[in-house]
C-alpha cells in the first residue's frame, strides 16, 4: 500500500479537506458529530491498531516514515488502514502535545452502552462521578486496566473519555478496558442489578479502607478531586470508606486513592 496521499503529490497540509475534518476531532462537539476521535504518539496508535474497532486512518510525517516505527505503519497497513503523509505543520495542527512524535489515528469511538460494560458477572469496576479533569480520568483508566478491572464508568458530567488528554494519560488503555458513559442514577442501578456492591470513596468517612474490608463483586465510586462525591451519591452507596493517611499528607490525589482501592479489590479477588 502506497503511503503518499495519492502518487505524484506531496504530503497533506493543514488545508487538506481530511486533514481539516480530523483536526475538527480534536473539539467534543466534533468527536461526537463524526463518531471518531484522534489518537497521538506510536504507542497509544499500537495500542489502537491492536484493538478491534475502527481505525480509519493514520496521519503520520514523512520523518516518522524514515526514521521512527515502520513497523507500526506496516501493522496498519495490514489492516487495511489508509497511512497519509502530511506535512509537519498539519501535524501540529493534528496533534496537542508540544513536540509532535509524528503520528495520529482517527477511532472510532470506545465507549460502549451500560448494558454492554456490565454484562455477565463484573468482579470489578470503576465509576468516575463528576470527574471533569481529562489527565485524572485517564489515569484511573489506565490504573483500572491494571488492575483487571472489568469496566470503567463515566457517570454524569464527567469528561468525555476520548478528550485527547485522556487518551494520552491512559497511555492506550482506553483501548483494552470496557467505557462507558450514563446518568448517576442509571450508574448506580445498572451496578446494583449487577449484583455488585457499591463502595464510595470518602476522605471524611469514619470507616477506614483496611486489608480485607472489601470483598465481592465491588464498584468504586470516585468523585472529583475538586468536589468528592455528592451527599446523595454517598447515601445511595453501600458504604462509605477513607483510604488511611498515616503521614502528614494532606489528602490523595483521586488518581492515587484509586489506585489503592482498586488494588485492595483486585488482591482479595486474585490472591
Amino acid at each position: 500500500m502506497n503511503t503518499a496521499p495519492r502518487p505524484g503529490d506531496g504530503p497533506f497540509t493543514e488545508r487538506t479537506p481530511r486533514v481539516a475534518a480530523a483536526r475538527a476531532l480534536s473539539r467534543r462537539t466534533g468527536r461526537e458529530r463524526a463518531g471518531r476521535f484522534l489518537v497521538e504518539g506510536a504507542q497509544a496508535v499500537r495500542e489502537a491498531l491492536a484493538w478491534p474497532g475502527e481505525v480509519h486512518e493514520l496521519f503520520v510525517t514523512e520523518d516518522f516514515l524514515t526514521r521512527r516505527d515502520s513497523e507500526l505503519v506496516a501493522a496498519a497497513h495490514d489492516r487495511g488502514v489508509p497511512v497519509s503523509t502530511v506535512t509537519d505543520r498539519a501535524m501540529t495542527g493534528l496533534a496537542e502535545t508540544v513536540t509532535p512524535q509524528g503520528v495520529v489515528a482517527v477511532c472510532g469511538l470506545v465507549d460502549r452502552p451500560l448494558a454492554d460494560v456490565l454484562a455477565g458477572a463484573p468482579r470489578l469496576v470503576a465509576v468516575l462521578v463528576g470527574v471533569s479533569d481529562p489527565g485524572n480520568a485517564g489515569t484511573v483508566i489506565r490504573v483500572a486496566d491494571a488492575a483487571g478491572a472489568d469496566a470503567v464508568v463515566l457517570a454524569g458530567d464527567a469528561v468525555d473519555p476520548h478528550n485527547g488528554k485522556c487518551v494520552r494519560a491512559s497511555t492506550g488503555s482506553v483501548f483494552h478496558v470496557p467505557i462507558a458513559r450514563a446518568p448517576v442514577d442509571e450508574v448506580v442501578d445498572a451496578c446494583r442489578a449487577s449484583g455488585l456492591r457499591l463502595v464510595a470513596t470518602d476522605g471524611y468517612a469514619k470507616a477506614e479502607l483496611t486489608p480485607g474490608a472489601v470483598t465481592g463483586p465491588t464498584a468504586w465510586l470516585f468523585g472529583s478531586e475538586a468536589h468528592g462525591l455528592s451527599d446523595e451519591v454517598k447515601a445511595a452507596a453501600d458504604e462509605s470508606l477513607r483510604v488511611p493517611i498515616y503521614g502528614h499528607a494532606e489528602s490523595l490525589n483521586l488518581a492515587t486513592a484509586a489506585t489503592v482501592c482498586l488494588y485492595a479489590s483486585a488482591w482479595q479477588q486474585n490472591g
